[in-house]
Order: C-alpha cells, then sequence, then structure tokens
C-alpha cells in the first residue's frame, strides 16, 4: 500500500463537494485523472470509499471514518514542509551553545545581539562552563558549536582558531611590577597570588608555565569568578594572572596590567564542531557571524 498525498487530496476534495467536476477544479486535474487517483486511493486501501449514484457520489462508511483522518494527514504533510521551510529560511529554529566565561562574556554578546536583530524568531541557549564541559557537551550534541581553546586529542571534534589571546600580569595600582612595560613570569614569585579554579584551562596554563620555569606560587586563595579576580586584586590581597581579553571585562580604576613575557605564551581560542555532524540552517548562519566578528576581533587585537 502507497497511496500518494496526490491521491489524498483528490479524495478531500471529491469527499467535501461530492462532484467530480466541481473537485477536479479545486485540485486542478481533469476529472479523469481524479478518477484515477480516486481508484488507485481505494484499490490501495482495498475497498470502495464513495458510493456512485447517477447525480452525485456519497462516502461509504469507511470513507465517512477515513476523512478526519486524511484531513490530519494533509494538515500534518502540509505543517511537516511549513515548518521545514521556516527551519532553511532561518524564521524559526533553536541553537545552543557552551563557551568559557571569557568568550560567553567577552565575543559571544554583540554577535548574539546581531543574530537575534536579524532573525528574532530562533531561539539561543548559551552555557558558560570550563573547557572540558564545552568539549562534552558538543560532543554528546548538547551544543551545537562550542567557544574554547584547542581540545586534546579529540578526533571527533574540529576546531577553528578565531582570535589569538596573551596572558597578562594582573596589580593593583601602585603595585612595583606596574613599574615595567613587560614582566617575566618567573617575577610572580614571591607575591600573593589571586588563582582561578585549578580546572580551568587558564590554572593550567598558568601552572605548567611556573613548573617549567621552577618557579612556584605563593597562592593566598583560589576563586572560580573573574570578576572576584579582579575585586580581590584592587583591594590589595595579591596580584594574578588572566588573558587579556578577560582582563578587559574586569578593568575597574583599582587594577592594570602588564604583558607576559619570558615565555610569551599564546592562547588560542575558536570554535569546536563535531567533524561528522552537519550544522543546521540557523547554526550555520550563526557561524558565519561568529567567523566574521572573530576576525575582526583578532585583528584588532593584534593592533
Amino acid at each position: 500500500m502507497n497511496p500518494s498525498i496526490k491521491q489524498l487530496k483528490s479524495f478531500i476534495a471529491v469527499a467535501r463537494s461530492r462532484s467530480l467536476a466541481e473537485a477536479s477544479e479545486r485540485v486542478h486535474l481533469s476529472q479523469p485523472a481524479l478518477s484515477i487517483a480516486i481508484r488507485k486511493l481505494e484499490e490501495a486501501v482495498g475497498g470502495p470509499l464513495f458510493a456512485r449514484t447517477t447525480r452525485q457520489l456519497s462516502l461509504t462508511p469507511e470513507g465517512e471514518a477515513f476523512l478526519p483522518v486524511a484531513l490530519r494527514l494533509l494538515n500534518d504533510w502540509e505543517e511537516a514542509f511549513e515548518d521545514l521551510g521556516e527551519l532553511f529560511s532561518k524564521q524559526r529554529g533553536k541553537i545552543t551553545l557552551a563557551a568559557l566565561p571569557t568568550l560567553a562574556a567577552g565575543l559571544l554578546p554583540d554577535i548574539i545581539a546581531g543574530f537575534r536583530e536579524r532573525y528574532p524568531r530562533i531561539n539561543l541557549s548559551l552555557h558558560d562552563v570550563l573547557a572540558d564541559e564545552v568539549n562534552l557537551q558538543v560532543r554528546e550534541g548538547r551544543a551545537d558549536l562550542g567557544f574554547s581553546v584547542p581540545p586534546l586529542a579529540s578526533e571527533d571534534l574540529a576546531f577553528e582558531t578565531l582570535v589569538v589571546d596573551r596572558y597578562v600580569l594582573v596589580c593593583p595600582l601602585g603595585h612595583p611590577l606596574l613599574g615595567q612595560t613587560r614582566v617575566r613570569w618567573e617575577q610572580l614569585a614571591g607575591h600573593s597570588f589571586i588563582g582561578l579554579n585549578r580546572l580551568s584551562s587558564v590554572r593550567q596554563d598558568i601552572d605548567r608555565v611556573m613548573e617549567e620555569i621552577g618557579e612556584p606560587l605563593d597562592i593566598l586563595c583560589d576563586v572560580n569568578q573573574i570578576a572576584t579576580v579582579g575585586r580581590m586584586v584592587a583591594a590589595g590581597l595579591g596580584i594574578s594572572v588572566l588573558p587579556s581579553l578577560s582582563f578587559r571585562q574586569i578593568a575597574n580604576d583599582g587594577i592594570d596590567q602588564r604583558p607576559l613575557v619570558v615565555p610569551a605564551i599564546r592562547r588560542e581560542l575558536g570554535m569546536i564542531m563535531r567533524r561528522r555532524d552537519p550544522l543546521s540552517a540557523a547554526a550555520s548562519a550563526l557561524q558565519e557571524m561568529i567567523r566574521e566578528t572573530g576576525h575582526r576581533t583578532e585583528s584588532h587585537h593584534s593592533e
């Protein structure tokens, strides 16, 4: 049994008008073609749907029972293609993003605002999480796109660099290290240090560099939020290290920064995608906006 949508439309038109002549005009078929469509449908379902008299057609009991089903099937069919059309034309849809807090607060808000202005009916959800969770959400399909550092040993994930960041020393105003234009990593030793969560990619970079140069940090405390780092440094409790993009988000009257050198650590930030799964039309449109903005950010940041 393989009834067609043409046969379904023909049945509904005849059932409503009880006239082949009127129904043929509704469905834009000749009367012979309409009769053939009805006959093939009846053959497919195994019995007559209409009782034919000399003056008009009337539904059989089976036809009466099938009419509401046919109407529902036709409505579902039309709605399905309307929905699909809206998804492809980006009139409707949903996108879920997972991002490091640095990117969630620094790069994405303006992009999301521009995207919402262009596609107001697409729902956007943003999760600001640590790097491992970004990778996990993208890998499991809980996020369409991720924004983070390059994933390690992840053949199923693709990474596209958007911006290259650098690390800066963050000090309270008046701190002696601010007297230099650049600060060496080894000079962090001996100063009280406000650290980020040890699970964060920033903290892991800092610990790795300090271990390589053989200088331990004097950790006063670890905190989870970048804004907390800024407030504690401004209060004179210690110094810290942040990505330059993160410092821009917390810059205030009580702190300043200096570039960290020897070694000069590059921090690549970009988009993470599943290699084998295509993006939706909506997510692809957002991806292009992010590429444009990311490249502009990278150009500005390198100046």
